[in-house]
Order: structure tokens, then C-alpha cells, then sequence
């Protein structure tokens, strides 16, 4: 039977009083700074019961709460209740806010701890520096979750697989040569990349060590001259795929020896590093006479930006998918018009079954969000199968989902009108998509960030009093993270760094609306940055929409649109009928001819 919240956390204050600890830290995060964990890693959720994506678990001898964003607000009051831990609700833009709680509770000479296999450098030094000034210190040599976690599971042990070279760009050998350009521009004779996607996109490797993602658990330490590195376990490669790393100048050694070769780094060596995808554990074993540059892995740029053969690959990719998304809503209709039974887990299901059967079809990028009405206002919700809803013939119903295929991410969100709406659910979810199009409309200047670009998708909510709590777009992967960096589209913050929007960069599109209780809207295309013009000015680009899917024109009031954002729907819906119709035939041609129609 499985242990309950309550003593679990007692099982971490037993460790913790054990070790003279005044406060623990859970953060979600592994030795990759991962958006998304392995089991194994997964400490905060097993500790306190919410499995949210994002939060901070931070427990004293007396007190335990659980800092998240308001993505998961309502999630995380239901599945805290009762475990004695407090829901503390972080501030837009507040990532750290259980830091400044910590330097307001600790006392003079009290010890916090953190895990060193999950915390960066960089935190590291953010929270020495706060718990300092009340005179408490930290512990990063205590792995305190992990001696209360009994039965934690294992790492994981999937398969490591070649990218097709016909899909993956560039060939090893030439993503090397770029990144040791790279370094010898800084003068670092080595380089350290801890980020499971900067790896898997540098040696044209896959993997599943992660649901949903295709990467693999693994370091990677660079030579600027010489060979390379790659800490893996040995057992995860065949043969073939280690002949060929070795070709290329890439050898294998084991995921545990990492520490003994940053430990034969010598004073004449200078390694660089990104001291917020280098956790604190890892980075122990470097001398302290090596000299250090720290700086964003060069390959996240890199692989941010994609090549036009990759972007052919992705084009293929978003008409299939978009014919399986055609597919799968035509059946849910036809089901529901009959009078089945259908529920959240068969959206899923039916969205699942259609993209499998899609050539080059790998697995989902990230769990499928169907959240009709009240359940749609939850930005992250998932349904399961101890708690979900059964659709009904009216309302909306927002179904976010995605896949990954060989050649290319997807990840799309439509509102789904299942019957009859009422006025307010079609206004608020035209006042979104009237965001949307002032976004995919855009022409901007070369230099210009997406932080610059984030207000023309919330001004038409602002006008009329309202707003969303996430960021509007982010970076997406080629058959690697749905979740890429650096690129964003959000509201900027004091201190961020604003990174320029560049061609070749894709990006979501995705204003939403929630109303707690009520319903949530929330319209998603994936983009990418194309240039536009030259002018007196300088060089402006503009965004290609790739996603090809009709939205529910049902669930808008057209009356609300001016003449050239029904001339942008209706151009969107020609495109996406052209694109799809070919791979369509009978009924499903039928439900695309119909909801691609001019408005």
C-alpha cells in the first residue's frame, strides 16, 4: 500500500533532525535541470502528491508548503489537501519566491539543504547569497528526499537510437566542428553540456529516458581539440551506434565516471560551462585552479535555429498531423451525434490512435490536455482515470496535444464547440483568437524579442479588462523538447534577457482565456520566424504559420472580427485546406471542406 503524504514528509523531518537540518528544499529538477524528470527524480511530487510540471517543495520542523505558478493553482489545492502542506501561490515572474520566505524563517546559524545532484550552479550561489545575509547556511551534500524515498524507482534504461541522417540536418562530425568553433572563440579548451536536448541534438542520438521527450540520460564533455566525450550507460548502445560515435570522434564512457574526468582537468585548461544546466554536484569535481567561462552552451542557439532541410521535414510533419487532428475530431463528432458516451480519456485515445497511424510517428510530445468547460480552465489539466469528465452536446471543449515524429515536434491547441455556446463563450474566445492574429500578422525589426512582441496577443483581452497568467509562445524542438529554448514570447521581467527572434526559430502562438469554474480558451499555432522585407529601416521579419488544422468557427462570433482578421482566418483556412485535402478522402474530406469554409 502506498505510504501517505503525511508520513512521508515525516520520514524527511526524521532525516532532516538526523542531520542538524533546519529546512529542506525539493525542487523539481535532476542532474540535466530537465523541464520534465524521470521517475527517479521525482522527489517533490513524491513527497508532497502534486505532479505539476513546476514547483518548490520546502519543508521546516514544523511547516511544509509548496510554491507553484498559477498554471496549476487548482491542481495543486486538490491534490495537496490533506497532507499538511500549504499551497503558496507564486507571483507572475516570482520563480524564487521560497528563497525570500527561507532568508525570512531561518535564524542565525540554521542550515537549509539542497540536494546537489538537482541544483545549478547558478541557484546555488542565488540561494547562498539570500540565506547568508540572515546568517544561515547551505548543505548540498545531503540527498535528504532520497534517504526518506524506501522504494525510489530506478534510473531509467531505454534504448539510445541514431536520428535517420536523412532527418537529422547536419552531420555529427559538422555540429562538433561549429561547437569547437564556438569555443575556440572563447578560448575554452573544454565544455561541459549537461542539457539532455544540447546532447541529443549534438550527436544525432535519441532516446526515451523522459516521457514524452526524446532524449536520453547522459553528460557530454567537449574538447576543443581531440575527442569528445559521452557519459552514457554503455548498456543503452549497440554496437553499431558506438562504431559510429567513435568514427565521428565521440567516446563512450560511463554516466557515473563524469566526476573522475572533470577531476584530470589541469590549471592550463579552461572549461566552459553554462552555470544554469550545470548542477552543483557535478561541477564539485573541477579543481579550483581550472580557469572557468560561464555562458549559454553555444549548440542552444545552434539547434534553435533550423536549417531549411529541417524545416521541410517539420512542413510534411504538420500536414500529417493535421490530417490525423482532422481524423480524430471528425470521429469524436460522429461519436458524440450518435449518442456515445464519450469522455476527456477518449479525446486522448482518438487523438493517440490517429497520430500512431501517421508515418514516421514516434510517441506523443507531452500528455494530451482535453479539458471540457470548467476543466479547460485549468492551463495544464490532465485527465485520469480516477477523475475526469464526460462531454455533453454543447459548450467548448480545449484539447491541447502534440507529437513527435522523425521529422519534427508538433503541438497544437483547439476549442472544440460540442453543441450549442453561449455569448460569452464565443466572445472570449474570439477576443483570444483576435490576439493570435495580431501575433501571427506581425512584422517586426531584426533584433526584436519576443518580449517586445508579447503585448499585440494580450491587447485585445486588456481592452476589455482581462488577461492570462502564461507566456504567449516558446520555443519547440526538432524531434527533441516541446519546450525549447532561449526564444520565448511572454511578458518581460526585471533582469531577463532578451533574446532576439531569428529566422529558422519556431515558436508557439498561444493567447489563452480562463475562467475558473466556467471554461478556458486557449487557440495554439506553431510558427517560424521568415524574413520579410528590407527597408530604410533595416530588415523586418514576419512569422510562417506551419500548424495545419482548421479551428472551430463555431465556438467564435465572427461579428467581433474586422475585415482583416476574417481575411487572415479565411487565408489560414484556404492554406489548411489545400495543404490537407489531399491526404483526406470521404467523410473526413467532408468535415475539412466544411470547417475550412470562408466565414
Amino acid at each position: 500500500m502506498s505510504t501517505p503524504i503525511p508520513a512521508r514528509i515525516a520520514a524527511l523531518r526524521e532525516a532532516m533532525a538526523k542531520h542538524g537540518v533546519a529546512a529542506c528544499v525539493v525542487p523539481t529538477a535532476d542532474p540535466h535541470l530537465s523541464e520534465y524528470l524521470p521517475a527517479h527524480w521525482q522527489a517533490r511530487a513524491w513527497l508532497s502528491g502534486f505532479d505539476g510540471s513546476a514547483g518548490t517543495l520546502v519543508v521546516t520542523a514544523k511547516t511544509a508548503g509548496l510554491w507553484t505558478d498559477s498554471r496549476y493553482f487548482s491542481q495543486a489545492e486538490q491534490q495537496l489537501a490533506g497532507g499538511g502542506i500549504a499551497l503558496m501561490k507564486q507571483r507572475p515572474g516570482q520563480a524564487n519566491e521560497h528563497l525570500t520566505w527561507l532568508q525570512q524563517h531561518l535564524h542565525q546559524g540554521e542550515v537549509a539543504a539542497i540536494a546537489g545532484d538537482s541544483l545549478s550552479v547558478a541557484m546555488q550561489r542565488q540561494t547562498e547569497s539570500l540565506l547568508g545575509a540572515a546568517g544561515a547556511s547551505l548543505r548540498v551534500d545531503l540527498d535528504l528526499p532520497g534517504m526518506a524515498w524506501r522504494d525510489r524507482p530506478a534510473l531509467p534504461h531505454a534504448p539510445v537510437f541514431e536520428h535517420p541522417a536523412g532527418y537529422a540536418g547536419a552531420t555529427r562530425a559538422e555540429k562538433f566542428e561549429k561547437l569547437r568553433s564556438a569555443m575556440r572563440k572563447q578560448h575554452a579548451t573544454h565544455h561541459l553540456v549537461s542539457s539532455l536536448d544540447d546532447i541529443a541534438w549534438l550527436t544525432n542520438l535519441r532516446g526515451s529516458d523522459v516521457e514524452c521527450n526524446p532524449v536520453f540520460l547522459a553528460h557530454l564533455l567537449v574538447r576543443s581539440s581531440g575527442p569528445a566525450t559521452l557519459f552514457v550507460d554503455r548498456d543503452k548502445l549497440n554496437d553499431e551506434v558506438v562504431a559510429a560515435l567513435i568514427a565521428d570522434g565521440v567516446y563512450v564512457a560511463n554516466y557515473a565516471t563524469l566526476g573522475d574526468a572533470l577531476g584530470e582537468l589541469r590549471a592550463a585548461d579552461t572549461l566552459l560551462f553554462d552555470p544554469s544546466y550545470v548542477v552543483s554536484d557535478v561541477l564539485k569535481a573541477v579543481a579550483a585552479d581550472v580557469k572557468r567561462i560561464e555562458g549559454a552552451n553555444p549548440s542552444t542557439a545552434f539547434k534553435a535555429v533550423k536549417s531549411e532541410n529541417e524545416l521541410e521535414h517539420v512542413r510534411e510533419v504538420m500536414r500529417r498531423d493535421g490530417a490525423a487532428l482532422v481524423r480524430a475530431f471528425r470521429r469524436l463528432e460522429e461519436r458524440l451525434a450518435a449518442g456515445m458516451t464519450q469522455t476527456e480519456l477518449d479525446v486522448s485515445a482518438l487523438l493517440r490512435d490517429e497520430r500512431s497511424a501517421q508515418p514516421n510517428f514516434i510517441g506523443e510530445s507531452f500528455a494530451t490536455i482535453a479539458g471540457y468547460m470548467e476543466n479547460g480552465a485549468l492551463p495544464h489539466y490532465r485527465a485520469t482515470p480516477e477523475a475526469h469528465d464526460s462531454l455533453q452536446r454543447h459548450g467548448l471543449l480545449l484539447v491541447d496535444s502534440g507529437g513527435q515524429y522523425l521529422g519534427g515536434t508538433t503541438d497544437i491547441t483547439r476549442v472544440l464547440a460540442l453543441g450549442p455556446t453561449t455569448s460569452e463563450q464565443r466572445r472570449d474566445a474570439t477576443l483570444v483568437m483576435k490576439g493570435m492574429i495580431a501575433l501571427s500578422r506581425a512584422r517586426f525589426p531584426k533584433g526584436a524579442s519576443g518580449q517586445q512582441l508579447d503585448a499585440l496577443a494580450r491587447a485585445p483581452l486588456w481592452a476589455s479588462g482581462m488577461d492570462y497568467g502564461h507566456g504567449t509562445g516558446h520555443g519547440v524542438g526538432y524531434f527533441l523538447n516541446v519546450h525549447e529554448g532561449p526564444q520565448s514570447i511572454r511578458v518581460p521581467t526585471s533582469g531577463a534577457t532578451l533574446v532576439p527572434l531569428e529566422p529558422g526559430m519556431i515558436t508557439s502562438i498561444e493567447p489563452g482565456l480562463y475562467k475558473p469554474a466556467r471554461h478556458g480558451i486557449r487557440h495554439e499555432n506553431l510558427a517560424v520566424v521568415v524574413e520579410a522585407e528590407q527597408t530604410e529601416f533595416g530588415e523586418f521579419y514576419a512569422f510562417e504559420t506551419l500548424t495545419l488544422c482548421p479551428f472551430d468557427r463555431r465556438a467564435l462570433e465572427p461579428g467581433l472580427l474586422g475585415p482583416e482578421e476574417r481575411a487572415w482566418l479565411d487565408d489560414y483556412h484556404a492554406s489548411v485546406r489545400a495543404a490537407l485535402a489531399p491526404l483526406l478522402e470521404d467523410a473526413d474530406l467532408a468535415w475539412l471542406e466544411k470547417h475550412c469554409a470562408p466565414l
